[in-house]
């Protein structure tokens, strides 16, 4: 097929697998906030590729730093180092509680390492008994099938056959049910600080600081899902720094590359010692191309006035929902931490979060959903005022004709 042919939405049915329902717009270009599609009709994006874009489209320091080393290197391997790997692993050490640095290609990847180093280093302590992994209902942490397994939500992982055992699942926020299951056995508990799929809903601080004593008596460790809350996207540069508490293993994706596929996970010298050489890998895991993107989005991001900026945006978008909500009456809750919001549908409106994603998009803006219950919003961590108004003005009219039917 040339590549000079046109490429349609139908393209899609007749080549992909039908494991995805993509919408009938398909975008060819982006600048900052705003994207156009193969019509040139242009989106303001309150999306950000599901909270992957935080520097907007086509960021100048993310974009340099892509070509400055596609023009070096772009792949070795892990039977050697690189520069870029390096640079951006001392990076992440230098502003977080970590020690030592894994890297891979994926939030799924990142959280698959953890649970692996998790069980390995419980086996190794403590003996075999020491392997129940705590998770929480509503959760998600990827879709391998470990991850999707300690997720809860069952639509992810059923009907794949026998799942990975000894994993179970507490309720999200209530810590009598985490005291339920948590024993002796337990070799971690991993939690996300805002449960992203399920809803945009932040774990509150009692919730956490009991997990994190809960871990402490029991000798397992806490593993914080940073997917979809790190680098900034909270208004720090991981959310566990709005808190008393620091986990044991941290794992990151998503904002981490601004838009290129990488994921990493953070621990101590102590836990990352468990991974002795050949115990675990990835083949394009810290190759140059991702990690010199990554280091130039934290560079950007980890500034005090781009994370007073998170939440000063975050006010403006309460702000701008709580006045559309004051017209239509759509919304029982806005939810979530900096800018990964979540506005929960009422009574009314419950299980018709598409409904408002679809006819967003025909306004020309483009949201997410997280559940059919909960309309999400997970910008550009640099999103003009301007596109925020303006995106709004959007919903706005989007939510009209819902509301008319």
């Amino acid at each position: 097929m040339s590549a000079a042919l046109p490429v349609t939405r139908a393209l899609f049915d007749e080549v992909m697998v039908p494991n995805y329902a993509p919408a009938p717009i398909i975008p060819v270009r982006g600048q900052g906030s705003r994207v156009w599609d193969q019509d040139d009709r242009e989106y303001v994006d309150f999306a950000g590729g599901i909270a992957v874009s935080s520097l907007g489209h086509c960021h100048p320091a993310l974009v340099n730093a892509l070509t400055e080393q596609a023009g070096k290197l772009w792949h070795l391997s892990n039977v050697m180092t690189n520069e870029p790997a390096l640079r951006l692993a001392k990076q992440l050490v230098d502003n977080t509680f970590a020690d030592k640095v894994y890297f891979a290609n994926s939030g799924a990847e990142a959280n698959e390492a953890a649970l692996k180093l998790a069980r390995r280093w419980a086996l190794e302590k403590f003996g075999e008994h020491k392997q129940d992994i705590i998770s929480f209902g509503k959760s998600f942490h990827g879709r391998t099938f470990f991850t999707v397994t300690v997720g809860g939500q069952a639509a992810y992982s059923d009907g794949f056959g026998p799942k990975p055992a000894a994993v179970l699942h507490a309720e999200f926020n209530n810590l009598d049910s985490l005291k339920a299951l948590i024993s002796d056995n337990t070799c971690a508990v991993i939690m996300e600080p805002v449960q992203g799929e399920g809803g945009i809903i932040p774990a509150t601080a009692e919730f956490i600081q009991g997990v994190r004593e809960l871990c402490n008596q029991h000798n397992a460790l806490l593993i914080f899902d940073e997917v979809q809350t790190g680098v900034g996207r909270s208004g720090k540069l991981y959310a566990y720094m709005h808190t008393p508490v620091v986990p044991d293993i941290l794992t990151s994706a998503k904002s981490l590359g601004g838009g290129f596929p990488i994921g990493a996970m953070l621990t101590t010298t102590e836990i990352a010692s468990h991974l002795k050489v050949g115990t675990h890998g990835s083949t394009y895991g810290g190759n140059p191309l991702g990690c010199a993107v990554a280091y130039a989005a934290i560079d950007t991001i980890n500034q005090p006035a781009v994370l007073d900026g998170v939440l000063a945006k975050e006010a403006l978008f309460r702000a701008e929902l709580e006045k559309i909500n004051a017209k239509y009456h759509v919304f029982s809750a806005v939810r979530g931490q900096g800018l990964l919001l979540g506005a929960a549908l009422n009574e009314q409106y419950k299980g018709r979060s598409r409904d408002f994603l679809l006819a967003a998009a025909a306004e020309g803006l483009f949201v997410l959903m997280a559940g059919y219950d909960v309309v999400r919003f997970a910008p550009s961590l640099v999103i003009p005022d301007a596109d925020i108004i303006e995106g709004m003005a959007r919903f706005d009219r989007a939510v009209a004709k819902v509301v008319q039917g």
